[in-house]
C-alpha cells in the first residue's frame, strides 16, 4: 500500500509534471468516465459528473496518505488504499486493466484510477476538511515537536506499532515505515506509548523523520505491483528482510504480528522492556 514517500512522489508528479508530461494545474476537466461507481465515496456518479466537468485543477498536494486535487469549486481526493495509483497519459492512452475511474482536461490528458482490488475511494467535496481533519499531525510538517509527539505519546497506553499506524495519532504512516523507524529508534514494537522515555520519544520522532525523508528522496519503496518507480526497497533495515542479517549487529531479522499485521525487528537491537 502506497504511504507518505510513495503518495508525495505522485502528488508531486502531477502538481509539476515529468519529462513527459506537464502538471495538471492549470488544466480543465471537460470529460468523466467512471467504470466502477462504488469507486466514489461522494457523491453519486451522476452527480459527480454533473459538478466536476468545466472545474480548473488549482493544486495538487499530499494530506497523509490522500492525494488531494484542489479544483476552482470543489476539492477532489484521493485514497489510494491497498492497490490504488493515479496514472497520467494522453486521452486516447489505456492507462491500465483496473481503471475505474479517468479524469480528461482539454489539453488532452487523462487521470486515471486503477485499482485493481477496488478498496481505493475518492471524494468530490465543497470542504475537504470535513474528510481531512479526522487525520493526525503531519510528521514532516515544522509545526510537528518532539514536545507535541512526547505529550501525544505518554497520554496513551497502546502498543507502540498499532499507535504509530493509527491516522488519527499520525498521517501518512503504514506498515514499511513504521517498521524501518522503530528499528532505527531501537524500540520493540509492543513498546507501551507510555512507558516510552523521553530520550526514546526522541529517537523514535528523528526516526520517524529520517525514514520518511529517505523514501522520498529516493522516490518511495516500490515492493509489489502498486507502486513502481522508487528504489528505498534496497535500502531497507529490516522490512521483509526475514532472515537477513540486522545492520547494526548481524543478528538475523525476526518476522512476528503485531496488532495483526506482519512486522520485522531485530531481536537484539530492539528489546522489550521487562
Amino acid at each position: 500500500m502506497p504511504e507518505l514517500p510513495e503518495v508525495e512522489i505522485i502528488a508531486r508528479s502531477l502538481q509539476e509534471g515529468t519529462n513527459e508530461f506537464p502538471g495538471l494545474p492549470g488544466q480543465m476537466i471537460t470529460e468523466v468516465e467512471v467504470f466502477w461507481g462504488r469507486t466514489l465515496e461522494h457523491p453519486s456518479p451522476r452527480r459527480f459528473k454533473k459538478r466536476i466537468v468545466g472545474q480548473v485543477i488549482t493544486n495538487i498536494r499530499r494530506r497523509g496518505k490522500f492525494i488531494v486535487i484542489e479544483l476552482s469549486v470543489d476539492t477532489m481526493l484521493f485514497h489510494p488504499r491497498m492497490s490504488g495509483d493515479l496514472r497520467l497519459g494522453r486521452s486516447d492512452q489505456e492507462l491500465g486493466k483496473h481503471v475505474r475511474l479517468a479524469i480528461h482536461t482539454d489539453a488532452g490528458y487523462q487521470l486515471a484510477f486503477n485499482n485493481p482490488r477496488k478498496f481505493g475511494r475518492v471524494w468530490l467535496l465543497e470542504n475537504p476538511n470535513t474528510v481531512l481533519d479526522k487525520l493526525g499531525p503531519e510528521p514532516l510538517d515544522p509545526e510537528f515537536s518532539l514536545e507535541t509527539f512526547y505529550k501525544s505519546l505518554v497520554q496513551r497506553k497502546r502498543q507502540i506499532k498499532p499507535l504509530l499506524l493509527d491516522q488519527g495519532f499520525i498521517a501518512g504512516l503504514g506498515n514499511i515505515y513504521a517498521d524501518e523507524a522503530l528499528h532505527l529508534a531501537k524500540i520493540h514494537p509492543f513498546t507501551r506509548s507510555n512507558n516510552l522515555l523521553e530520550v526514546q520519544a526522541r529517537d523514535l520522532f528523528n526516526g520517524i523523520q529520517a525514514v520518511l525523508l529517505e523514501g522520498i528522496r529516493r522516490n518511495g519503496a516500490s515492493i509489489d505491483w502498486v507502486y513502481q518507480g522508487g528504489d528505498f526497497q534496497n535500502y531497507f533495515r529490516v522490512y521483509q528482510r526475514t532472515g537477513e542479517p540486522c545492520p547494526e549487529c548481524n543478528t538475523p531479522i525476526a518476522r512476528i504480528v503485531v496488532g495483526q499485521r506482519g512486522t520485522h525487528i531485530c531481536s537484539t537491537c530492539q528489546i522489550l522492556p521487562g
